[in-house]
């Protein structure tokens, strides 16, 4: 029986940022210089494949701190972390390595001058993810106010209006954003913003890309995890710019293919923590139900790189 012909929409850039490609090193380089175990506090980044395979290699991932022994290195998840735990980690003489994105770490920096400069700080983020914990935790309580959305903006309670400045987590909507950012301008004219817009490049990257080729299908699959905030987001920025259906998949398994039946034209995106192997295992499971012609939705080219930190380059003593 022939197969029905479908239209494929890749998107570029999509997959691994520079920031995820940094963290994953960091464990892997960690493991090949201490040896297993090597702790990890929180999922490194925000994908089952990715952990589980560094699981395999010797990792163990933790949720705190104090499940971790002294004798042995800990990460900080590419999310950051607050204040309090590196200081933690110094107070019980471990070795850890910091994993987070140096633009996660950058937000850090403006937060705190901000407050050095007397500015109380709002924090556009979801409520809960580890990377808003992290930012908020740089500072003591009450100098972070956090808001999720243009209603929050209505109640928020400051300590002087005139006295504020705002930051935002790296992995959001950058529409949504725009329309918070818009609601704190109208109630605090003076609000002081970021010097270069804390929505990173990547995400930034991802959703154009999503945006160019929404409008050309009937569905988008974006590969990622349920607790990625910037996969999570890729979903619904395909919503909004015109795609009937999108739906987001950890592996090709999890394709609800009912869904798709008698489309003639599919995108396909991952987020930054997804894998390209993951990317390949959906084109092949679509391959497989349709005859399928693939054109590459190109928006940017990345050429971004981090560097690890020095003390994994350093042999061991």
């Amino acid at each position: 029986m022939a197969r029905p012909e479908l239209k494929l929409y890749l998107a570029a850039p999509r997959g691994f940022c520079a920031g995820v490609d940094r963290a994953i090193k960091i464990v892997e380089m960690a493991l090949e210089k201490w040896g297993a175990p090597v702790y990890v506090r929180h999922e490194i980044v925000h994908n089952r494949y990715v952990v589980d395979a560094l699981r395999d290699k010797g990792a163990v991932f933790v949720e705190e701190l104090d499940e971790c022994p002294a004798d042995r290195p800990v990460i900080f998840s590419a999310h950051g972390v607050p204040r309090s735990v590196p200081a933690e980690a110094e107070r019980r003489h471990m070795i850890y390595v910091d994993a987070t994105c140096p633009l996660v770490s950058k937000v850090h920096i403006e937060a705190e001058r901000h407050t050095e400069a007397g500015l109380q700080i709002v924090m556009i983020g979801h409520a809960g993810h580890p990377e808003t914990i992290g930012t908020m935790g740089q500072l003591p309580d009450g100098e972070v106010l956090l808001v999720e959305t243009e209603a929050d903006v209505g109640t928020l309670e400051v300590r002087e209006a005139e006295r504020l400045a705002y930051v935002t987590q790296t992995t959001l909507s950058i529409d949504d954003t725009a329309g918070v950012v818009a609601a704190l301008r109208v109630r605090f004219p003076s609000i002081v913003g970021p010097h270069k817009e804390d929505i990173c490049y990547a995400t930034t990257n991802r959703q154009e890309a999503v945006k160019a080729m929404a409008a050309e299908v009937d569905a988008i699959l974006v590969i990622g995890a349920p607790n990625s905030s910037n996969s999570r987001r890729l979903v619904e920025v395909g919503a909004r710019a015109g795609c009937g259906y999108s739906q987001l998949v950890q592996r090709a398994a999890d394709i609800d293919w009912r869904a798709l039946e008698g489309i003639s034209a599919l995108g396909i995106t991952a987020g930054a923590s997804a894998p390209e192997v993951l990317v390949r295992e959906v084109l092949d499971a679509v391959a497989e139900r349709y005859d399928v012609t693939v054109e590459k939705v190109e928006t940017a080219v990345e050429r971004v790189e981090f560097k690890v930190p020095r003390v994994l380059r350093e042999k061991v003593e």
